[in-house]
């Protein structure tokens, strides 16, 4: 008998839920629910700049109105660090983290002079800089007590690893390949852990064998199924829903404050009167 499917709701509490959270809410509560699953919550708190105990509070808040429930305690990432720091760590003794001195001036202005982004064009790819740097001029570096951050060696990655598959239950089976993803960051002073250590480490912990979420981050799933590979992690499958979009088919997000649960019930909105809008979005 197979075991029962679970999948997870991760805010970050930087500010009050919207239609978009409550749509993703909602997907990942019926995805558990239409297989006799469990659906977990998560509070995405690892930027503490940003993140405040108000906003938990509130998200709590907005979910008990909705009506959508979660299974087990909830897990808070910012109690989470050291599991983090383990898993930087593993990596960095299978030797695939450099410390990246490069602002990103530095990162812009290079990227400008080789006349575009490389791999493949993406803007945001970093050109590698400080992953051509010797072990001499690494430690000189350190020693010097410059901010750095800690890089993914991609193509490092890429000859443990090879071509790596994952399975979307929307879009079918995809192929990442390493190599091509860019060298991001997985680590930096002020923030221990990037949010793609986070989300693979803590969806492990959790037992997560469904991974709902909105299909803007579908370009992202190959570094998690990547970094999954290099740490010896289960791997789930992905479920990427559609976004909430006004009428032009623009997405809408948290910036737009007319959106927000909070003043939806304040102006005597309904639960049912928010999913309906959902379902018309």
């Amino acid at each position: 008998m197979e075991s029962p499917i679970v999948t997870r709701f991760a805010p970050s509490p930087t500010g009050r839920l919207h239609l978009g959270h409550a749509l993703a809410a909602w997907e990942a509560r019926s995805l558990a629910d239409r297989f006799s699953g469990r659906c977990v919550l998560r509070m995405e708190d690892i930027d503490q700049t940003r993140c405040r105990p108000g906003f938990v509070e509130g998200i709590l808040e907005d979910l008990d109105w909705l009506g959508i429930r979660f299974d087990g305690p909830m897990m808070v990432q910012s109690s989470r660090f050291s599991a983090y720091e383990n898993a930087l760590q593993v990596l960095k003794d299978r030797g695939v983290l450099y410390p990246c001195f490069c602002t990103r001036r530095e990162i812009a202005e290079e990227v400008a002079a080789m006349g575009g982004a490389p791999q493949g064009g993406q803007v945001d790819i970093y050109p590698g800089t400080c992953r051509r740097f010797d072990k001499g001029r690494r430690k000189e570096l350190l020693k010097s007590g410059r901010p750095f951050s800690w890089r993914l060696d991609c193509r490092a990655a890429a000859r443990i690893t090879g071509p790596l598959l994952w399975r979307d239950m929307r879009f079918g089976d995809r192929i990442c390949r390493p190599e091509e993803l860019g060298d991001v960051i997985l680590g930096r002073k002020d923030c221990p852990a990037s949010y793609h250590i986070a989300v693979v480490v803590d969806d492990a912990a959790q037992g997560v064998t469904h991974v709902s979420r909105g299909e803007d981050l579908l370009p992202v799933t190959g570094i998690h199924r990547t970094l999954q590979a290099l740490l010896g992690l289960p791997v789930p499958q992905w479920y990427h829903h559609r976004l909430v979009k006004d009428a032009a088919g623009k997405r809408l997000a948290k910036r737009d404050r007319s959106l927000s649960l909070q003043e939806m019930r304040a102006a005597g909105m309904k639960p049912e009167d928010v999913f309906r809008l959902m379902r018309e979005s």
